[in-house]
């Protein structure tokens, strides 16, 4: 029997202030995760669960409930969650993993209510960097900041990787990429540790992938530790973000070895090491 999406429609409790991970225990069987973030926390639940919460809010005062919705699961994840190609990357969810692999390496990824499916165009075009990357270096250390659901270091890992660390500020991505590291059995290879991306940059890696805020971006381009690693992938860009982050590199004399960009919106750019002769923008449509 072909197994089911475990997620149809999404109920969410928007909070101000913070719950304990003790906490997340009483709230059932129905109980997704928790997003947290700037002091307030998104509940996601695959049921109606106003009375659990209510009941939370009758213990910690301090908690309000902010906001309620209901959504379907394809609403919050932008699109339906379908076998996809992606390079040399075939993703698919769990509950359809028995569809046969048309070649390449097969990534099983469950997103939960994590963003990073596989459906972003910065996802893809990260998946297609770390393809390029290794058809010409051999990477055997990679870290990956702002890992989300896990799926670069996953894809890290399967192109032979032999230590990757996947980090995460967010305590429910790092619950994510974990399972999705167990689902594709490579605990022996990743790490995921719930961590800020600028406290690990001092690790020592070959390859770094930084899809991540610009923010974020700004400051490691900032670290010497970072500028001095082989290959970088920086991503998340929009087209401002990524004529400054050219100029950055050009200043800490970074080659830009190859760049990607998604409708002239969203831009992905491989840089580090000595020039790679040939190297060229490429323009991705899907």
């Amino acid at each position: 029997m072909k197994a089911r999406c475990p997620y149809e429609n999404l109920y969410i409790y928007f909070l101000r202030g913070l719950i304990k991970r003790e906490e997340e225990k009483m709230l059932g069987k129905g109980f997704l995760g928790n997003w947290v973030e700037d002091g307030t926390c998104f509940l996601f639940f695959s049921e109606p669960a106003y009375d659990l919460v209510a009941h939370l809010l009758e213990i910690r005062g301090d908690l309000e409930l902010l906001e309620q919705y209901e959504m379907s699961y394809e609403q919050w994840q932008g699109g339906t969650l379908e076998p996809i190609t992606v390079s040399e990357f075939f993703i698919v969810p769990p509950w359809g993993s028995d569809v046969a692999a048309e070649g390449g390496k097969r990534i099983i990824l469950d997103p939960g209510v994590v963003f990073g499916n596989g459906l972003h165009p910065t996802t893809r075009d990260c998946l297609r960097a770390l393809s390029f990357v290794r058809k010409g270096f051999a990477f055997k250390r990679v870290l990956d900041l702002g890992t989300g659901t896990g799926i670069l270091a996953v894809a890290s890992g399967l192109l032979g990787a032999e230590q990757v660390l996947a980090v995460d500020l967010n305590p429910l991505c790092a619950q994510t990429a974990l399972k999705n590291v167990m689902l594709n059995r490579l605990g022996q290879v990743v790490e995921v540790m719930e961590k800020n991306a600028l406290e690990v940059v001092r690790e020592k890696a070959d390859l770094v992938i930084a899809n991540i805020h610009y923010e974020v971006i700004k400051e490691l381009l900032e670290k010497d530790r970072f500028r001095q690693v082989p290959r970088v992938i920086i991503s998340g860009l929009m087209r401002s973000q990524a004529r400054q982050v050219q100029q950055d590199l050009r200043k800490y004399e970074i080659p830009v070895i190859r760049e990607w960009e998604h409708e002239m919106t969203w831009y992905t750019i491989l840089a580090g090491g000595r020039k790679v002769h040939g190297g060229r923008k490429q323009k991705n449509s899907h």
